[in-house]
C-alpha cells in the first residue's frame, strides 16, 4: 500500500494530547479536587519522562544534522518546534488551573498552600527554628568563580540561582548555586490545632526565603529557583558489555548528567540570570520554559495525602473481589487444575497471584519456579516469596529485565539479593528487553509432573495492581505450559528459537501472525462472513500494523481501536479509514491491558498480551 504522510500522526504530537487528556481530568469538575491534583501532577511527571527521553533524542537527532523523518513527514526540528508550541500552551493551562481554581477549592476546604511571606508571626518563628535546625545544616553554597566551575546541577534537582555580592561591593556580583535537598519532605506542615486549616509551606520557597543564612556577611540581590531537565537514556552496546550488571550502574551514575534538554524557570527571573543559565548548559531561548508557581509542579503530589478525614476530597474507597476458586487458603493448585481462571485487575485482587507463590514456596511437592521480572516494588512480596523457594531448595530461575526504563537500580538490587539466596538470575536475551509477564510452577503430582502458569499483561507489582487494569491467566493446560517452558529455554539461553502454536511471542511469531489474522479478517469480509477487529493497547505506531488495518477497512471490515496513549493512525479518513473507530480512556484506573479480538468468520479469536503495536515491542522485545 502507497501512503503519503498526510495518513499519519506525529508520534511525539499524538502523545502530547494523550497528556493533554491526562490534563483534561484534572480539569473535570466533577472529580473529586484532590483527585484533580493528582491528575495535574502526573501530566507534569510524564512530561518530565518525555523531555528525558523523547526530546533528548530529537534534539541529538539535529545536533548530529540528521535528516531522518517519520511517515508523519516531519523532520526533527519541526517536531521540536510543534512539542514546544503544544507544551507552552499546555503548561499554562497546568498553572492556570492551579492558582484560579485547585488551590482556591482547597483553602474553602481548608488546606492552605502558604507563600512563605505571607505567613503570621508565631508560623514565621516556626519556619526559622525548623530551616535553622533541620535544612540549613544539609545546605551546600556553591559558589561560581575562576577557582570554583560551574556546578553540575542533577537531572530535575531544583536549585536556586543566587546572585549575591560581598559588603561594598554590590557592583560585582557573583553567582552560587544552592540544590533543594533531595532527601527530605518537598512539603512541609505547619503546626495547627485540631480545628485549625491544614497549612502547607514548600521546601523550596523556605530556602528561598531565607538564604541569606546560607551566605552569612553577603548581600543577597536575588534567589530564583530553576530546574533542569537532563538527557536520561542509558547507552549500552551489549554485545561489547562484559558484564550487563556493572555496565548498567556504570550509565545510571552518568544519568543525572547527561545534556540539558530542558530550563524551567520561574516568570520572576530576570533575563540576565537566563542568558547566563543558558550559556553554560548550552541551551537555546526555545528550551526555557517560564511558569507562574513552584518550579516542578510533581511536588504538590504530597499535598493530595492531605485530605484525611475528607473523604469527599477523593475517589471512594475501592476492594478489590476475588473469584470464589481462589477465596480457599492454600488451594491455588487444585483451583487451578479444576478450570483456567481468568482475573481482570484491579476490579479482582492481584492478591491470588501473590498467594500462589507464596504457595508454591512452602509446598515440598514444587520442584522447580520460573519467573519474569520487568517491573516490581521494592518490598515485594513475590520476590520474598522466591527467596523463600530457594531456601527450601526449589530450583528457582528468574529474568530480570535490567533495561526496564527508571525500574534499573531496583531491579539490579533485587537481582543481587536474589543471587546472594541462590536463586539462577539470568539476564536475558542480547539486544532485546524482556517484556513478557510470565510465571511457571512444576509439581510433582502422583506420578507426573504438573506445571501451573500464570500470563499477565501487567508487571508484578502489587501497588501498581491496585490501579493498573490488566489480565490474569491462571492455567495447567499443556498446550499452554509446554511452550512457556520452551521460551524459558530460549531466556535462559539454551535454545536460539522455539516453535509456538498457541502463544503469539516477540520478536519470533507475534507480527506475521497479528498481519496474518488482520488480513484474514478481509477474506471474511469479502466472503460474506462475520468480520471485525478490536485491539485495546497503549500505544498504536508500527507502520506495517497502520497499514494492514488501513487495507481492511477499505475492504469494509469494522474496526475498533482502544489505544490509551500515542496513535499514529488517523481515523476517518474517507476511502482510507473510515471503518476505523479509535477511542482512549483516561479514568481513575490506568488502562494497561492489551487485547486483540478477531471475528474470524463468527469464530471469534481472543488474545491477551504484554505487546504495544510499536517496532520496538514486536521486534526488540520478548512479548
Amino acid at each position: 500500500m502507497s501512503l503519503d504522510s498526510s495518513s499519519y500522526l506525529n508520534r511525539e504530537l499524538s502523545w502530547l494530547e494523550f497528556n493533554q487528556r491526562v490534563l483534561e481530568e484534572a480539569q473535570d469538575p466533577t472529580q473529586p479536587l484532590l483527585e484533580r491534583l493528582k491528575f495535574l501532577t502526573i501530566v507534569s511527571s510524564n512530561l518530565d519522562e518525555f523531555f528525558e527521553i523523547r526530546v533528548a533524542a530529537l534534539k541529538q537527532l539535529v545536533d548530529n544534522r540528521s535528516d531522518v523523518h517519520g511517515p508523519d513527514g516531519l523532520r526533527p526540528p519541526d517536531v521540536l518546534s510543534a512539542i514546544r508550541n503544544r507544551v507552552l500552551r499546555m503548561v499554562a493551562d497546568q498553572y492556570q488551573l492551579l492558582h484560579e481554581t485547585l488551590l482556591p477549592a482547597l483553602a474553602h476546604e481548608g488546606i492552605h498552600l502558604r507563600p512563605v511571606p505571607q505567613l503570621n508571626e508565631t508560623q514565621m518563628a516556626w519556619a526559622r527554628e525548623q530551616f535553622r535546625r533541620d535544612i540549613l545544616p544539609i545546605l551546600t553554597p556553591l559558589a561560581v568563580d575562576p577557582s570554583h566551575p560551574f556546578p553540575q546541577l542533577l537531572n530535575k534537582s531544583v536549585n536556586l540561582v543566587i546572585l549575591y555580592s560581598k559588603p561594598g561591593q554590590e557592583e560585582a556580583t557573583r553567582h552560587a548555586f544552592v540544590q533543594i535537598p533531595r532527601g527530605i519532605p518537598r512539603l512541609i506542615s505547619l503546626p495547627r490545632e485540631s480545628s485549625n486549616p491544614r497549612e502547607f509551606i514548600l521546601l523550596s520557597e523556605l530556602v528561598r526565603h531565607f538564604v541569606s543564612e546560607v551566605f552569612p556577611g553577603m548581600k543577597i540581590h536575588g534567589a530564583w529557583p530553576t530546574r533542569i531537565t537532563r538527557n536520561s537514556e542509558l547507552y549500552i552496546d551489549e554485545e561489547e558489555a562484559q558484564n550487563l550488571l556493572l555496565t548498567i550502574e556504570e550509565e545510571l551514575q552518568k544519568r543525572n548528567r547527561g545534556a540539558a534538554v530542558r530550563l524551567e524557570l520561574t516568570q520572576d527571573c530576570p533575563a540576565e540570570i537566563e542568558t547566563y543559565l543558558l550559556g553554560h548548559l548550552e541551551l537555546t531561548p526555545d528550551d526555557v520554559y517560564r511558569v507562574t508557581g513552584p518550579v516542578n509542579l510533581t511536588q504538590l503530589f504530597a499535598l493530595t495525602e492531605s485530605g484525611r478525614g475528607l473523604p469527599h476530597l477523593h475517589d471512594p474507597l475501592f476492594t478489590p473481589s476475588v473469584p470464589p476458586p481462589l477465596q480457599s487458603p492454600g488451594r491455588s493448585f487444585e483451583a487451578i487444575r479444576q478450570n483456567d481462571i481468568l482475573l481482570h485487575h484491579p476490579y479482582e485482587s492481584f492478591q491470588p497471584i501473590i498467594s500462589l507463590l507464596e504457595q508454591a514456596a512452602v509446598d515440598p511437592q514444587v520442584l522447580a519456579i520460573k519467573m519474569t521480572l520487568y517491573r516490581t516494588s521494592g518490598d515485594s512480596p513475590l520476590l520474598n516469596a522466591l527467596i523463600t523457594a530457594a531456601h527450601n531448595e526449589k530450583q528457582v530461575t528468574i529474568l530480570v529485565e535490567l533495561k526496564a526504563r527508571f525500574d534499573e537500580a531496583n531491579n539490579i538490587a533485587w537481582a543481587r539479593k536474589m543471587e546472594e539466596a541462590g536463586i539462577h538470575v539470568v539476564y536475558g536475551l542480547v539486544g532485546l528487553k524482556t517484556h513478557c509477564k510470565v510465571l511457571l510452577i512444576v509439581r510433582r503430582e502422583e506420578s507426573h509432573l504438573q506445571s501451573y502458569l500464570h500470563l499477565g499483561t501487567g508487571n508484578y507489582h502489587p501497588r501498581t495492581a491496585r490501579f493498573y487494569t490488566d489480565f490474569s491467566l491462571l492455567t495447567c493446560r499443556p498446550a499452554l505450559t509446554s511452550e512457556v517452558a520452551s521460551l524459558f529455554n530460549v531466556l535462559t539461553g539454551m535454545s536460539e528459537t522455539a516453535h509456538f502454536d498457541e502463544l503469539l511471542v516477540a520478536p519470533f511469531n507475534f507480527a506475521p501472525r497479528l498481519l496474518e489474522l488482520i488480513h484474514r479478517e478481509s477474506a471474511h469480509h469479502r466472503a460474506g462472513r462475520p468480520s471485525g477487529i478490536f485491539i485495546k493497547a497503549n500505544a498504536l505506531v508500527d507502520q506495517e500494523i497502520i497499514q494492514s488495518l488501513y487495507a481492511s477497512s477499505q475492504e469494509g471490515v469494522p474496526i475498533q481501536l482502544l489505544i490509551r496513549g500515542i496513535c499514529c493512525l488517523r481515523p476517518g479518513v474517507p476511502g482510507l479509514s473510515e471503518n476505523i473507530h479509535v477511542r482512549s480512556i483516561v479514568d481513575r484506573f490506568l488502562e494497561h491491558s492489551r487485547i486483540y479480538v478477531f471475528t474470524n468468520g463468527g469464530d471469534p479469536l481472543v488474545f491477551l498480551g504484554s505487546a504495544d503495536l510499536m517496532p520496538r515491542n514486536l521486534h526488540r522485545r520478548v512479548e
